[in-house]
């Protein structure tokens, strides 16, 4: 990675470079703002570059800086340019220059979200910067500071966005905190009213303050120069609330000194003093270097944790020490009397970086050797690969004031540096890299001119000069940010064999390459911009793709933009010389030198993330469509996205090839069989299958084969059986894991403005349901696979940690299963695709009860629970309460998925497993949700109201009931008495009940001719009360009255003649016709010929039936006349038969007639 025989830094010109431990640090989160110590008079501080902040920025903002400023070191420097950044400075900024005094004490700040702020006396002003040549006047204020018998400082101010957005665009969304050295503290909510302001004071016991630091929350952190720390938190009351950092409490706190000493985690020393402080906004972690130690806390949004306190002193000046001095003869002697100082802290991707000031006072000439020394935090640690960059800047000790120096990383993704002093720039790199930048000393104070702070803007260094203003120093030699293999490839790749000039020069190059296809010209734009050359990246971008293109030229895009996305996956490493024969001349493009596969994995990794960035910034993700991949379209920006997402499975996997080497290279070689790939002698088989990584996920089902192969082949008992199922899972999960926390991690990068209405459905690829181009082989597939192996063969078979293990990584696959389903679902969740969406869903849901009911079935309860949780399966998660009958589960649910009807679930699921008492016993706090179930299912509901003493409700349900129900008479007659008893017992007033009992009375009056039926008739009819349905009156009628009723009497006739008056108009019936078919039945039943002989026809027929019928009618007051139909009428009904012919009976008939009838009159 470095050379091996670096130059002796103690020789002119020479630097060293030395690395402790194995490679250097992985890449870091990036940083949120930081500030250091003022050197001299200027008191400027440096604050981290934010790539969110790039790149939200306009193009022209990220222009590269055009105003040269002739200072007379500019013409002498050989690598660097110093250049105006900006426009002029505001006029109270110029006038705050002009009227300082020689002595006055000036200092400035520049943040990297594009404020700065000069502090002259009692006076702060602070105004907008950036590269746009046009100022805006109207963002500069001038603020009163709080009275102090010390100097001011700019490193006791700090500003706070207001925003949501985290950027500050004006005044009124900037916040701005001050403190004074001895503690007094003002608070400006809001910039633009400078007149309001809080005050408060904090006391460190006569300590002086350092530093003021903006931390999350818009809350700030103030430091001692003793590593006292107080929390200041402004509310929205006008109060500040404070109160101390903890100290010497990190998780190692409980050991002895002694044991944490040999750990490097000390607690900060008393005498110890702050030389910087740096705040990681996206890890929330708060740094404090100091003279001795650099610490570390957790920030969160109301408290702090301290974590740990890594001891420089003894783990780096032995380290600082040999880089410097180890090829000395003299080199034991020397050690002892080293003098190291370190004086500020700044990070970068590969980890924190310290700069630290080495001398040997007995070296003659005695000179000060400047050290960058990065390490990588590891959490609770400190990583034990340490490099150390000691630089050519080397100047001869004069006094330990003398030797003090600030530094700017500007750029998080570069390992460029810059060490100043008041008069002077040394550019240099942290030695991270695998090429060192330029070193270079730019001088600024043979004319008087002095820096008074600094910064960075925009990945860029930014020194504000006392006679100057703002410049910045820019490499002319730009340096892209691609990994140094790549960039030199893509350089090759764009010129192709017809250049002849290595340089790249804009429009040779487009001349050049104009005739060739827009992929190798977009690649020419990506260069450009990786090398930030932004102006001309955009102009090229504008010709290949202008904004009013046809559709022609977005399916362009869209094929240009996938194309270099898959050449950088799939990217050959050229540069390896084992690879030789094997990189096609048409693969020219993005070689890759590591000849260690995970490193060239990681430099594919960066690439393709500066790609979507690019894409971004000159306005073509936007514009993305869509594009085939596996047989069906896909959104573009989603597989720009799978892309990466598969990179960082294919990281994942190299991990475990290097963990597993057996398993995972012998499912390599399937894979390569069944691709048909050829593996020459100077390649493994693992080099050609990670150079390929748009194909990674052909590993899974390989994984299996080689797993089932196994289990066959191993015996049961042995430790080998069970682990190669441990060892299959573990590399699937985290390889799916790694993808899908990438998809849900960066999701808003590749989400554009607005998405268009129809986007093509996306079928995640750690879903997939096709590879090696079979329909079924899928890693949906393989993952139900993997389910029946775990449960069917393994899990039985094994012990219970094991099965626990086993259990655990099955629901990580299962996880990824569903989630898959979610994105898919999701993705058509539409109104135009709703057929779609249902048959999706449909799948969906018999997949998820597939893979999760077994779960039950085993007893692992809390797992299933957590992906029915997560994935709503409702049906699990009720049967899980109802097998282990945790009640208060099923009542925590129905509030955790209130807004998914989780209740209406559980409801209709009592109700067709038929267990209705737990449905009517729910907890009052459910008595609204079942009540509204219940509303579509009355038969039940009438018993929660009653339960719920609604009893009004409860008799109007049941009566609704009763009227509806005509398939059982008992039910209906049940229903109707239970409608009495709740009117009875409900608290209607008493005209209302009596009302409401009548109707209820009347129809059971009605139902009692049912009841009432003769048990003969019923026998005959094959007829049971209790399951026979309701007759219609019209239907009883005719069962009273019919033959099969041999036993009829008066009584079961007159029934027949009452139940008239029920019969409904609706059933078109003629009352008079069924009158007179039950009295022509009634006069049928009589044998009228025996009577004749007899003389008087009243005696002779006086016990007939119909003559009883007559006196009941009688007795009841009917009037006859009007009830009985005529008898000429009757005489001639069908329904008479064969007495329609007997004289005798047409005789009795009309005596009986004129007897009752006209007797009544």
């Amino acid at each position: 990675m470095f050379p091996s025989a670096p130059a002796s830094p103690r020789t002119p010109g020479g630097s060293a470079r030395r690395t402790l431990g194995s490679a250097a640090p992985s890449p870091l989160s990036r940083p949120g703002g930081r500030k250091n110590l003022a050197v001299v008079a200027a008191a400027g501080s440096p604050v981290l570059f934010s790539p969110v902040a790039w790149r939200s920025g306009s193009l022209s903002a990220r222009g590269t800086p055009t105003r040269v400023i002739q200072h007379p070191s500019a013409s002498e420097t050989v690598n660097y340019d110093v250049k105006a950044f900006g426009s002029s400075l505001p006029v109270k900024v110029m006038e705050a220059l002009r009227k300082a005094d020689a002595d006055d004490q000036l200092s400035v700040q520049v943040d990297e979200s594009g404020w700065a702020w000069l502090v002259h006396k009692e006076r702060l002003i602070i105004w907008k910067i950036g590269q746009s040549a046009v100022a805006k006047l109207s963002l500069c204020k001038e603020l009163q500071l709080p009275p102090s018998d010390f100097q001011w400082s700019s490193s006791l101010a700090a500003i706070s966005c207001l925003s949501s957005s985290g950027e500050a665009s004006s005044l009124q969304s900037l916040a701005i905190m001050v403190a004074t050295s001895e503690g007094s503290v003002r608070y400006w909510p809001n910039v633009a009213h400078e007149g309001s302001y809080i005050e408060t004071f904090t006391d460190f016991g006569g300590t002086l303050c350092s530093f003021l630091t903006a931390i999350k929350g818009g809350s700030f952190i103030l430091s001692s120069s003793r590593g006292q720390l107080v929390r200041l938190v402004p509310d929205s009351s006008g109060k500040i609330h404070q109160h101390a950092l903890p100290q010497g409490q990190g998780m190692f706190s409980g050991i002895g000194r002694k044991v944490s000493s040999l750990l490097g985690i000390l607690s900060p020393g008393h005498d110890a003093v702050i030389s910087s402080v740096l705040w990681d906004k996206e890890k929330s972690n708060f740094y404090m270097l100091t003279s001795s130690n650099l610490n570390k806390w957790e920030i969160d949004d109301s408290s702090e944790r301290y974590i740990l306190s890594w001891d420089i002193n003894r783990i780096l000046k032995e380290h600082i020490t040999d880089a410097i001095w180890g090829s000395e003869s003299n080199y034991e002697d020397i050690k002892g009397g080293v003098i190291i100082q370190y004086m500020d802290l700044q990070q970068n991707r590969n980890g924190l970086v310290i700069l630290a000031a080495a001398w040997h006072p007995g070296d003659r000439p005695c000179l000060v050797y400047y050290t960058l020394i990065t390490v990588e935090d590891k959490g609770y640690q400190m990583s034990d690969d340490v490099v150390v960059e000691v630089t050519q800047y080397n100047p001869s000790f004069q006094s330990e004031e003398e030797v003090l120096c600030c530094l700017v990383v500007p750029d998080y993704f570069s390992h460029a540096a810059y060490l100043y002093k008041e008069d002077e720039v040394f550019a240099c790199s942290t030695g991270t890299g695998r090429i060192s930048l330029p070193q270079e000393k730019i001088i600024f104070g043979t004319q008087g001119d002095s820096i008074l702070g600094a910064g960075s803007c925009t990945s860029l260094p930014i020194f504000f000069m006392k006679k100057s203003g703002l410049v910045t120093i820019l490499s002319r030699e730009n340096v892209s940010v691609l990994p140094e293999d790549l960039e030199d490839s893509l350089s090759s790749s764009v010129a192709g064999p017809r250049s002849e000039s290595p340089a790249f020069d804009t429009a040779n190059r487009l001349e050049i390459i104009a005739q060739e296809d827009k992929t190798k010209l977009l690649k020419a734009a990506f260069l450009q911009y990786c090398r930030k050359d932004i102006v001309n990246a955009q102009s090229t971008v504008v010709e290949l793709f202008p904004s009013n293109a046809d559709l022609d030229s977005d399916a362009e895009l869209d094929r240009a933009v996938t194309q270099i996305s898959m050449d950088l996956m799939d990217d050959y490493p050229a540069s390896d010389p084992r690879w030789a024969e094997s990189v096609p001349e048409e693969a020219a493009g993005f070689s890759n030198t590591s000849l260690i596969l995970l490193h060239q994995l990681e430099d594919k990794t960066k690439a393709h993330s500066f790609f979507i960035e690019f894409l971004h910034q000159v306005g073509l993700f936007e514009r993305l469509g869509s594009f085939p991949v596996r047989g069906m379209p896909m959104a573009t920006r989603l597989l720009l996205c799978e892309h990466a997402e598969k990179l960082a499975a294919a990281i994942v996997l190299k991990n475990h090839h290097s963990r597993l080497p057996d398993l995972v290279n012998a499912a390599i070689l399937t894979t390569l069989n069944k691709r048909e790939c050829d593996v020459l002698p100077s390649l493994t088989p693992a080099d050609v299958f990670f150079r390929e990584v748009s194909q990674i996920d052909s590993i899974f089902e390989c994984l299996l084969e080689e797993e089932e192969q196994i289990l066959k082949a191993v015996p049961i008992e042995s430790i080998e059986w069970a682990q190669i199922v441990v060892n299959v899972n573990i590399i699937i999960k985290d390889m799916l894991q790694a993808a899908c926390q990438y998809r849900q991690s960066r999701a808003s990068l590749y989400k554009t403005g607005e998405l268009p209405e129809r986007e093509p459905e996306y079928i995640p690829w750690t879903v997939s349901t096709v590879l090696f181009s079979q329909a079924s082989s899928g890693l949906r597939a393989a993952i139900t696979r993997q389910h029946g192996i775990i449960l069917k063969e393994v899990y039985p078979q094994v012990d219970s940690n094991l099965r626990s293990i086993v259990a655990e990584q099955l629901v990580a696959l299962l996880d990824c299963f569903l989630d898959g389903y979610v994105s898919q679902l999701k993705s058509v969740d539409r109104p135009a695709d709703q057929e779609r969406y249902s048959s999706v869903e449909m799948e969906y849901v018999q997949k998820r009860s597939e893979l999760l009911s077994p779960l039950l079935s085993l007893g692992q309860y809390q797992m299933a629970a957590a992906l029915a949780e997560k994935y709503c399966d409702f049906d699990i998660l009720v049967q899980m309460c109802e097998q282990t009958d945790n009640q208060a589960r099923l009542q925590r649910y129905m509030t955790q998925f209130a807004d998914q009807n989780f209740s209406d679930f559980l409801f209709r699921w009592y109700l067709e497993k038929g267990k209705r008492g737990k449905l009517l016993s729910q907890p009052i706090a459910q008595h609204g949700q079942l009540a509204s179930f219940l509303q579509a299912h009355e038969h039940l509901s009438w018993l929660h109201e009653i339960n719920s003493q609604d009893l009004q409700k409860a008799h109007r349900t049941l009566q609704t009931l009763a009227n509806m129900e005509t398939r059982y008479f008992a039910k209906k007659k049940t229903l109707l008495g239970l409608s009495k008893l709740s009117a009875l017992a409900s608290d209607f007033s008493e005209d209302i009940l009596q009302e409401k009992i009548d109707e209820i009375s009347e129809q059971e009056r009605f139902l009692l001719h049912q009841e009432t039926l003769p048990e003969q008739l019923l026998a005959e009819k094959q007829l049971n009360l209790n399951d026979m349905p309701v007759l219609s009156a019209s239907q009883l009628i005719d069962m009273y009255i019919c033959d099969e009723n041999r036993r009829a009497n008066e009584y079961d006739f007159k029934k027949a003649l009452d139940l008239l008056e029920y019969i409904d108009e609706e059933e078109e019936v003629d009352v008079n016709d069924v009158k007179l078919k039950i009295i022509c039945k009634a006069l049928r039943r009589d044998g009228w010929s025996s009577s004749e002989g007899k003389d008087d026809p009243i005696e002779a027929s006086k016990d007939s039936i119909f003559v009883k019928i007559l006196q009941k009618l009688l007795k009841e007051g009917v009037q006859l006349s009007e009830y009985l139909p005529e008898v000429k009428d009757l005489l001639q009904a069908n329904e008479l038969g064969h007495l329609r012919y007997n004289a005798y009976f047409e005789f009795v008939l009309k005596a009986n007639y004129e007897l009752y009838v006209q007797g009544q009159a």
